[in-house]
């Protein structure tokens, strides 16, 4: 079974399995966890605190969380489509979920360089 995350907050908990994360999206002091499902949790707390647990609860060597700008963290196994000039990213399985989401230019440029990068190796 893959690695669950743990959320807590002072209100409420959230177990996930890390797999099933899709992306986190950022709302002022809240956070959304996307689940591949379609489903979500909103927890009162702030992308900064949801990306240090992340970093604490998974191996060094797992980098499959990654920060885009100021307001998205997406599971990279899940990155189907980047259009940096349009704002544009999918993230999908290829088989039963899409989401699209938007970023700034200039983040979505700094990620497909580095998957570029990354596809080169």
């Amino acid at each position: 079974m893959d690695k669950r995350l743990v959320f807590i907050s002072s209100t409420e908990i959230v177990r996930v399995p890390a797999d099933a994360v899709v992306y986190v999206a950022a709302d002022g002091n809240y956070s959304a966890i996307n689940m591949a499902d379609g489903g979500s949790f909103v927890l009162t707390l702030q992308l900064g605190q949801i990306e240090r647990r992340l970093t604490e609860m998974l191996d060094a060597d797992d980098n499959r969380f990654i920060r885009i700008g100021k307001s998205l963290i997406v599971n990279r196994d899940f990155i189907a489509f980047i259009n940096p000039p349009r704002q544009k990213m999918i993230l999908s399985d290829c088989r039963t979920f899409r989401h699209e989401v938007s970023a700034s230019r200039e983040a979505l440029k700094a990620l497909k360089e580095l998957l570029e990068k990354e596809a080169q190796k």
